[in-house]
């Protein structure tokens, strides 16, 4: 018996290892991949699940993809990418912003077009760690506090020991915070532990959490850091399949899913 068991795990783990292979080769749907390992698609589809929480792969839409190394993107690059998504996610944030209300906005592309829709907003309180949502807003009407740090030189954005000091001492009633990568149980991914931990500091002084993320940004991606959300999150996303939100769901997110 102990034998039997024994021989399972081994094929368990050749047909795990030929999976990563096909894959990175190439072969990328359920389908195929079932044919090519003799296997059935819902075996296939268990493995690449057991594959993706190892770290061997991304899922994807029928299939899988090789997970590669995590690389932050420039502001420059990411305000050029996805733009009609991410100006459909802003004009829904920008939706849930009272009059008057004092707000967070994170640094990063997705937070600059709900910046975009709050400029004829009457009178807010923004408070950022943004350097570019700080420049949008100059020349408005809104009151702009910008929080202190050492500047990224990928994002613009502050973090650090001067960063936390400010912000532990704030409260607001609306956090709205972006990614490189959203997570229903370790919440948003970042390119380093500071601003991981920048994030679940405003998170924790804020009456409500709201993040940003085009559908791309779902899943656990293989970045540096990750930032615990408090229960009762929001997210919202131009991803509308049942099947990628389905997780968030579970954990209780709350889940606005917008058409880009």
């Amino acid at each position: 018996m102990v034998g039997s068991d024994s021989a399972l795990r081994r094929g368990t783990k050749d047909r795990h290892a030929h999976l990563v292979r096909l894959i990175r080769r190439g072969t990328t749907r359920v389908e195929d991949l079932a044919r090519d390992v003799g296997v059935s698609e819902s075996t296939v589809r268990r493995d690449l699940t057991r594959l993706e929480s190892d770290g061997e792969l991304s899922r994807t839409y029928g299939g899988a993809m090789p997970r590669t190394p995590f690389r932050e993107l420039a502001l420059s690059e990411r305000l050029a990418e996805a733009t009609g998504p991410k100006a459909a996610i802003g004009a829904a944030a920008a939706e849930r912003v009272p009059d008057g209300a004092t707000i967070f906005v994170d640094a990063g592309s997705t937070c600059a077009q709900l910046v975009a829709s709050l400029r004829e907003r009457n009178r807010l309180t923004v408070i950022t760690r943004g350097l570019e949502i700080a420049v949008m807003l100059a020349d408005s009407d809104h009151e702009v506090i910008v929080v202190g740090g050492r500047v990224s030189p990928k994002s613009h954005g502050l973090a650090g020991a001067i960063t936390m000091f400010v912000m532990e001492r704030l409260s607001v009633d609306l956090a709205f915070l972006g990614c490189d990568a959203v997570d229903a149980e370790r919440g948003v991914g970042e390119p380093t532990l500071e601003e991981a931990a920048t994030k679940e500091m405003i998170a924790r002084q804020a009456q409500e959490v709201l993040v940003l993320a085009h559908a791309q940004k779902l899943g656990r991606h293989q970045v540096p850091a990750w930032a615990r959300l408090p229960r009762g999150w929001e997210l919202i996303t131009d991803e509308g399949r049942s099947d990628a939100l389905a997780g968030f769901r579970k954990q209780e997110v709350r889940v606005t899913s917008v058409e880009g």
